[in-house]
């Protein structure tokens, strides 16, 4: 379904060194000479309170944050910032079909499953492929829980096992100009596989599940031709509503559509499924744990704007370069906040509460300043009220940590502040698994 593509601007590649993952100048442009990186130069805000209505009432119960104040908030990000979910105009047939399965994967320390995920009839119908790794005793009658997030690189590079299928899926070429479309090589499997950690990941008892992003919807601003958009147009449309969804919704939506086939796997407990995702991924798996309740726990690692981090602050990078470089990521309402933060009638410490009053872990890195994790930071606190509201500890930091490579706060607002770049590492993954050790295996 996804060949041919154009040719896009080198300012689009740059930055996907090393799999997609952003170096010096974050999510892959040149970072603008105004853009500020000085706390003392950061302007006075005001942000909106999680706990009052458009109407301005007061939301002092459960009850009104549930009925009233949550789906208020839903349909606030949805028309301003990610865009809705449109009802496509007949129902998807799902079909999951089994690919491969190795019952001696990582060494014998776990069971691999490849599936294949077919959206609607037909041979070129959409589909994602979705890599499971299951610890050897799940095969065995016991339910784990599992991690459960987006890839950029495509599923061979996230391990060294030589059974996982190349992907023949779109890949962004990760140096030069040129075609962008271009298929996976032997040469790139296991890349990342230390910024996914599978048997850290199994020995610890959980399983882990994994979709290349560019199944759903490739990265670049195509129109919306390809991945999961046209099965949701109405006759004659084109393109999405400048109210519906763009990439980072499409992603979130693969990540629900996964966990529905998590909930068909008699090794995993669904209901302690944790959704993981750094950078734009971390933006969706944010969005996806928002809207999407059945997810237990959600793990936002270096998100940053459009993310965890706050957007009326005007530190790193803004809502006019996110508009301007990723204009596929959210909807089209979006556009008129470029420089307009003040007037968006939400930010980000509100996503955040929506995920409330389920854990979830904010992950920042000293050196991501273009993720401005001072202001992640900050929004964690600002939604702290609204899990206190719902008997939950928060965020159990008073103030802002200094940088450690152990770093983690366990309240169910979780915050974590380590050295170092724009990245996942070994040691972020063993503070997931704490994370998620204190709050589903209590």
């Amino acid at each position: 379904m996804i060949d041919g593509f154009a040719r896009v601007r080198w300012w689009m590649i740059r930055g996907f060194v090393a799999g997609g993952f952003i170096m010096a100048t974050a999510d892959g442009v040149d970072v603008d000479a105004q853009t500020n990186y000085d706390e003392a130069a950061v302007k006075p805000y005001t942000l909106p309170d999680p706990l009052r209505t458009a109407e301005g009432r007061g939301v002092t119960s459960p009850e009104l944050w549930v009925k009233v104040r949550r789906p208020e908030l839903l349909r606030l990000f949805e028309t301003n910032v990610y865009g809705r979910t449109p009802t496509p105009p007949k129902p998807i047939a799902v079909a999951y079909e089994m690919v491969s399965e190795d019952r001696e994967a990582l060494g014998g320390k776990a069971v691999r499953r490849e599936v294949s995920v077919r959206f609607g009839d037909g041979a070129d119908a959409p589909r994602m492929e979705v890599l499971l790794y299951l610890p050897k005793d799940a095969a065995e009658g016991r339910r784990v829980p599992a991690f459960l997030g987006l890839n950029f690189e495509g599923n061979h590079a996230v391990s060294r096992d030589p059974g996982v299928r190349l992907s023949t899926a779109w890949m962004r070429a990760d140096h030069g100009p040129g075609i962008v479309d271009h298929k996976a090589t032997e040469a790139a499997r296991g890349t990342v596989a230390d910024r996914w950690c599978a048997e850290r990941v199994v020995e610890r008892g959980y399983a882990l599940a994994t979709v290349y992003y560019g199944d759903l919807d490739p990265d670049f601003d195509d129109g919306f031709h390809n991945g999961v958009h046209p099965l949701f147009y109405r006759p004659g449309q084109t393109k999405p509503a400048p109210d519906q969804w763009g990439a980072i919704g499409a992603w979130a939506w693969g990540l629900s559509r996964t966990l529905d086939y998590l909930g068909t796997v008699p090794e995993i407990d669904s209901a302690k499924v944790a959704v993981m995702g750094h950078s734009r991924l971390g933006k969706a798996a944010l969005w996806a744990g928002a809207q999407d309740t059945r997810f237990a726990l959600v793990v936002s690692n270096n998100s940053g704007e459009g993310g965890a981090s706050l957007s009326r602050r005007n530190f790193g990078e803004d809502v006019a370069h996110l508009n301007k470089s990723f204009p596929h990521w959210f909807c089209d309402n979006y556009k008129p906040y470029s420089g307009r933060e003040d007037k968006l009638p939400v930010d980000q410490h509100e996503l955040i509460a929506l995920i409330a009053p389920r854990p979830v872990l904010i992950s920042s890195a000293e050196d991501d300043k273009w993720a401005d994790p001072r202001g992640e930071f900050l929004a964690g606190q600002a939604a702290d009220p609204v899990y206190r509201l719902l008997g939950t500890d928060g965020l159990l930091l008073h103030g802002w940590p200094s940088p450690a490579e152990d770093s983690l706060s366990k309240g169910t607002i979780g915050y974590r502040y380590r050295p170092g770049k724009h990245d996942v590492l070994p040691s972020d993954w063993e503070a997931f698994l704490n994370f998620a050790d204190a709050h589903l295996k209590k």
